[in-house]
């Protein structure tokens, strides 16, 4: 049996976070030589570092947060492709592949290609390719990238679009290594009541045709 491929961010104090957003911290908050017999270690971070999805609320405030989203949608049958060099993300680049029936598409752009520090640019998706991709039957969208819009977008149209059409957002995914083809995915999110996003420890593991 094909193992299992982690396809996510290390999550360490050096990992670049959103211009601006919560800087990742991991300390020994109550050491062992205090407790007496055990380690205890302190995370702060934002909802939305490294590999992690997106829930409603993040940019509707009456969309959904992530306690309420389907686990079922992160776990599953998954196609990856490749779209590198690309400047957008478009129908026509996606008519390319057989997407007919897939439920979740990770697509790999290698454009961030120093994830040591945070992207200048990234190729966004068009908010048109949302309908294209739900009528494909598509819930789930995965990317290499932070974002499904242009970085200094402030109306956000991809991840209205996206919503509006039934698709889920999953980014910052780790693809470099990953072959175009079909796989399992596991990207489970935290079960937050409250948040409008969630890291996740995105796996994937090949399935053999």
């Amino acid at each position: 049996m094909n193992k299992w491929m982690d396809v996510s961010q290390s999550l360490n104090n050096n990992i670049p976070v959103w211009p601006g957003d919560t800087p990742f911290s991991y300390k020994i908050n109550w050491s062992k030589e205090e407790s007496g017999s055990v380690n205890v270690g302190q995370i702060t971070m934002s909802a939305h570092t490294g590999t992690h999805i997106d829930a409603p609320f993040h940019f509707d405030n009456e969309g959904k947060r992530v306690i309420e989203l389907d686990i079922n949608l992160y776990i599953g049958p998954a196609k990856v492709i490749h779209l590198t060099d690309r400047e957008s993300i478009c129908v026509e680049d996606l008519r390319g592949h057989q997407l007919s029936n897939v439920t979740r598409l990770l697509i790999y752009t290698g454009a961030w290609k120093n994830r040591s520090v945070f992207p200048e640019t990234i190729p966004p998706i068009e908010p048109e390719a949302a309908s294209y991709l739900a009528e494909q039957g598509v819930k789930l969208l995965g990317l290499d990238l932070p974002s499904v819009d242009k970085l200094d977008s402030k109306e956000l149209p991809a991840h209205h679009e996206l919503t509006r059409h039934g698709l889920h957002i999953l980014e910052g995914l780790v693809l470099d290594e990953i072959d175009p083809g079909n796989y399992e995915l596991a990207a489970l999110p935290l079960p937050l009541s409250e948040a409008d996003g969630s890291p996740v420890r995105a796996v994937l593991r090949k399935i053999e045709e």
